[in-house]
C-alpha cells in the first residue's frame, strides 16, 4: 500500500510518502511545502494546493494521513492559519478520489514508540530506524508525516 503522510502548515508543509508491504516499509519520496510569509494568503494556499496536487500526481498514493487538528484555546490564530492550510490539503485529497484517514497525534506516538506521550526526538529516531534513513530529515515536518504514513501503516497491518 502506498501512504502519503502530510503535516500542514501554512510556512512548512511536511510530506512523506512509504511503500508498505507486510512489515516491509520503504521511503519512496519525502520532503517539504514551503512558503513565503512576504506573499499574500491565497497565494500561499494555491502554492500548497499544486504542490499537494503535483505529488499526488507523481506518486499516486492509495491513501493519505493527516493529523487531527489540536487547537489551544491560547492560540486560536494558529489554528485558524493551520486549518487553511489543511483544508486546501483535504480538498485536494477528494478532489483527486484519495481516501483521507486522520489520527490523533497521541495515537500516532503509540503506534511508533508504543508510548502516546513521546518525545519528538523519540519519534524522530523511531522514524530513521524504521526507514533506515541514516540520518534524521532536517526538518521535523519531514519526519511527522513520515511518523503519520508508518503509524497508518502499522494500525492497518494490526486490523488484518
Amino acid at each position: 500500500m502506498r501512504i502519503l503522510g502530510v503535516d500542514p502548515a501554512l510556512t512548512v508543509t511536511g510530506y512523506g510518502v512509504i511503500d508498505a508491504e507486510g512489515k516491509n516499509l520503504a521511503l519512496l519520496e519525502a520532503g517539504i511545502i514551503k512558503t513565503s510569509p512576504r506573499q499574500p494568503i491565497h497565494l500561499r494556499l494555491g502554492k500548497i494546493h499544486q504542490a499537494v496536487l503535483r505529488l499526488i500526481s507523481d506518486t499516486k498514493p492509495e491513501v493519505m494521513v493527516l493529523e487531527k487538528l489540536y487547537a489551544h484555546s491560547r492560540h486560536p490564530t494558529t489554528a485558524f492559519i493551520l486549518g487553511q492550510a489543511r483544508g486546501v490539503i483535504c480538498l485536494t485529497c477528494a478532489q483527486q478520489g484519495i481516501p483521507l484517514v486522520e489520527y490523533g497525534a497521541t495515537r500516532v506516538k503509540k503506534a511508533i514508540t508504543g508510548r502516546g506521550l513521546a518525545s519528538k526526538h523519540q519519534i524522530q529516531r523511531m522514524v530513521t530506524g524504521v526507514l533506515s534513513l541514516g540520518k534524521v530529515p532536517s526538518y521535523t515536518d519531514v519526519t511527522d508525516a513520515l511518523a503519520l504514513a508508518i503509524a497508518h501503516s502499522y494500525i492497518m497491518r494490526a486490523y488484518r
